[in-house]
C-alpha cells in the first residue's frame, strides 16, 4: 500500500520527467566574436559557455537592459 510519500515521489518523478522532455542544450556559437560589440570573446568564456555570442561586458549590460524593461 502506497503512502503519501510515495505518491508524492511519483508525482515528482512524472512531473520532472515530463519538464526535461522539451530541455535541450543551447548550441555552440562557432562565432569567436562579440555580436555586441566586436570584440573577440576571450576563450575562457567560451569554454565556459560555448553557446555565448557575446562577451562578459556585454552580456552584463544586456541583462541591466531587460532588467530596467520589466
Amino acid at each position: 500500500m502506497a503512502d503519501n510519500a510515495d505518491r508524492a515521489g511519483e508525482l515528482l518523478e512524472q512531473r520532472m520527467a515530463h519538464a526535461l522532455t522539451g530541455y535541450r542544450l543551447p548550441e555552440c556559437n562557432d562565432d569567436p566574436y562579440c555580436e555586441e560589440c566586436g570584440e573577440e570573446i576571450p576563450a575562457a568564456r567560451r569554454e565556459a559557455a560555448p553557446w555565448a555570442a557575446t562577451c562578459i561586458e556585454c552580456q552584463g549590460l544586456r541583462e541591466q537592459r531587460r532588467r530596467h524593461v520589466r
